[in-house]
């Protein structure tokens, strides 16, 4: 790598909410930026028009994150085209919400396939470069109904409390080869997700929270590039809930 190259960060689920403020933040905070996105190719394109007016490259991709092929398909694609990766942000997730009781089989896999298997894939597929390199930085995302559990979303409450298992297993599993992971807890933060919760919800739990109001995606993205940074040097396996003083 130039020395004038700018490090490589890679973020699933980046094209809208909480991922495309994080890709928006890192090309701010001088990493090029490679991300993936599901379906919506319109947001996709426009983040990263708004990435390369920053003067960063930019590679995004219509990846399924639960399918392992597609995921190593793009993760050594970025390898080769922007070059090694020193950061890695999971945030790719969905929500199909119902109680157990009538919860269908195919809304509970989908979410843990999705939610969960997805940072495994994402993970798996570049954690051996990383380990190699003896170095870089991951921050998942996980959600505040990972840690106190949200009625009507067992499936959605069990796939961010696996991410928190899995990121604290897999930070003293990579510790001893330089490579911090740390995971990010939001609360109910302003995205398109929040629209699709039952109605009178977000009221409720503004009142509830301390500070009295959502959260902008914009509020998070710079804890995540705090986390990627040297300024965190010594911080590894953690859960940092940012939630506007909902749960403390």
């Amino acid at each position: 790598m130039s020395e004038n190259r700018r490090p490589v960060a890679l973020v699933s689920g980046g094209s809208r909410g909480i991922g495309r403020a994080v890709v928006r933040q890192l090309a701010a905070d001088g990493y090029d930026v490679a991300f993936c996105y599901q379906s919506n190719r319109e947001a996709a394109e426009k983040v990263a028009a708004e990435v390369l007016e920053t003067g960063a490259r930019v590679l995004a991709r219509q990846v399924n994150v639960a399918d392992a092929a597609q995921v190593r398909e793009f993760v050594n694609g970025v390898e080769r085209d922007l070059g090694e990766i020193a950061a890695l942000v999971t945030v790719a997730g969905i929500i199909r919400d119902r109680p157990v009781a009538m919860m269908a089989d195919e809304d509970w896999q989908a979410v843990i396939d999705v939610n969960l298997g997805g940072v495994y894939n994402v993970c798996r597929a570049s954690i051996r470069k990383m380990m190699r390199r003896r170095g870089g930085a991951i921050v998942t995302v996980s959600s505040v109904a990972g840690i106190t559990g949200s009625p009507g979303q067992t499936n959605y409450s069990a796939s961010k409390a696996g991410i928190i298992g899995f990121t604290k297993a897999l930070a003293k599993e990579v510790g001893p080869y330089g490579i911090r992971v740390n995971t990010l807890a939001p609360g109910f933060i302003e995205t398109d997700m929040l629209n699709d919760l039952p109605a009178g919800l977000a009221v409720g739990v503004q009142q509830r929270t301390a500070l009295g109001r959502l959260g902008q995606a914009e509020e998070i993205a710079p804890v995540v590039t705090f986390l990627l940074s040297e300024r965190a040097s010594y911080l590894t396996g953690q859960v940092v809930t940012v939630d506007g003083g909902l749960t403390f």
